[in-house]
């Protein structure tokens, strides 16, 4: 079953308590919430062991390499936008992928973050290059008739987009991974097969959305390269050989932020430079765009309490110097009355959300102030709008006359990655 799929039977059930009660949906609260209520816990080990421990057997096998290389060996060509996609407004620029990818029906590309995210001045590294990174996740069951076209779930890749050069972008896939120790203790890695709704790079860690979980976070200064050639193969083979499903290079998760408190659905995730200390938010999801309502029901949940009757946007603060969090509470939270949200990014007290409307109608970027619960539409955004990035008109080595913030959009044949006017203009 693919996990469309899954989420689509998730929200017709009925809505279960963490126990398992059936619940109705509550009343709808305020604005502004308790934050105390929505934590985290740091995790840096699997049931195998420490995960630091299994990058480093790991890279004492495996070649390392940098978000550099895998930019130098850049295989695939994407084609600049010379327009805005069919109904976009404020549209300042963007690209396309291959033909390969555009059309692919198996990989579905959600999140979206760039070097702009990860250093304020834009580049990565300091001085190298202008960088856009989309994540990915594998769909076995594309036409979602129940039954699964791909038997192989591949997990998640992220597309790292070299955009030093507009006019002439270049990309190279890299596969998600979770080191773990295989038969004999020998280290190995698995696919991560989860939705990927959004993705955030914050120096070198890249954060992962893990819809029931909390987050997940990959080390970006352990990427390893492997064989390739085995397009059904993923990891630590019985000849001793690595492979990736015939990608070159593998991300290795480096720890996880499991979700403790009240039950919260990690859809979509942002980097907020602008606060002080910088932080993240995280969206929820809601199925319904006239009645958004957060469905919980289901297995697998970490987290407790109960349903609530609208979507939330819960911040975290970060640590710049570990590139951590600074704490595992979360520091604000609010209500929103917005549903299929697809992608969040904050600005202090105003939060940008994207709103999906279907595969037949363009989406919105939308906002919201802290303390208020009605977004108001900014601009509309592509049919199948997904996940957003904020790039200042502050980073000072990738600057734009004024701010934008990316969006992508996730259909086969109409796949764009674009950026619009923050103001809408």
């Amino acid at each position: 079953m693919s996990r469309r799929t899954i989420i689509r039977g998730l929200a017709a059930a009925p809505f279960v308590a963490a126990a398992g009660t059936a619940l109705a949906p509550a009343t709808a609260e305020a604005a502004t919430i308790t934050p105390g209520q929505f934590t985290l816990a740091e995790r840096t080990s699997n049931s195998s062991g420490q995960f630091a421990e299994h990058i480093a057997g790991l890279a004492r096998i495996l070649p390392r390499a940098q978000v550099t290389d895998v930019l130098a060996v850049a295989n695939r060509e994407a084609t600049r936008l010379s327009s805005a996609p069919a109904g976009v407004g404020g549209f300042s620029h963007g690209f396309t992928w291959n033909p390969g990818d555009q059309d692919a029906v198996e990989w579905i590309p959600q999140g979206i973050t760039t070097s702009a995210d990860a250093l304020g001045a834009g580049l990565w590294p300091a001085g190298g290059k202008r960088v856009v990174m989309v994540s990915w996740y594998f769909e076995a069951d594309p036409d979602d008739n129940g039954v699964d076209d791909f038997p192989l779930d591949k997990g998640i890749r992220v597309s790292f987009v070299d955009h030093t050069s507009a006019a002439a972008p270049v990309y190279r896939h890299v596969l998600l991974v979770e080191p773990v120790r295989g038969a004999g203790g020998t280290f190995t890695y698995e696919p991560v097969r989860k939705h990927a709704g959004g993705i955030m790079w914050y120096g070198n860690r890249l954060y992962v959305v893990d819809t029931y979980k909390g987050l997940r976070v990959f080390d970006l200064d352990s990427i390893l390269e492997v064989s390739t050639g085995r397009p059904d193969a993923c990891g630590r083979q019985s000849d001793g050989s690595y492979h990736a499903y015939d990608y070159r290079f593998v991300l290795p998760q480096c720890a996880a932020y499991d979700n403790t408190g009240t039950l919260l659905r990690f859809s979509a995730i942002g980097l907020d430079r602008a606060s002080s200390p910088d932080s993240l938010t995280v969206s929820e999801y809601a199925t319904s765009l006239t009645s958004p309502v957060v469905d919980y029901s289901g297995d697998g949940w970490n987290g407790n309490g109960r349903t609530v009757a609208l979507p939330k946007v819960v911040r975290w603060p970060l640590d710049y110097t570990t590139r951590g969090l600074a704490s595992t509470t979360a520091t604000e939270a609010i209500t929103v009355k917005q549903g299929k949200i697809q992608g969040v990014v904050s600005r202090k007290t105003r939060h940008y959300l994207s709103a999906s409307d279907g595969p037949s109608s363009n989406g919105s970027l939308r906002t919201v102030t802290s303390g208020t619960d009605v977004p108001s539409t900014v601009v509309r955004l592509g049919k199948g709008c997904e996940d957003l990035s904020f790039h200042s008109a502050d980073a000072a080595d990738w600057a734009y006359r004024e701010s934008v913030i990316w969006n992508l959009s996730e259909y086969a044949g109409r796949r764009d990655v674009y950026a619009v006017f923050a103001d809408g203009s």
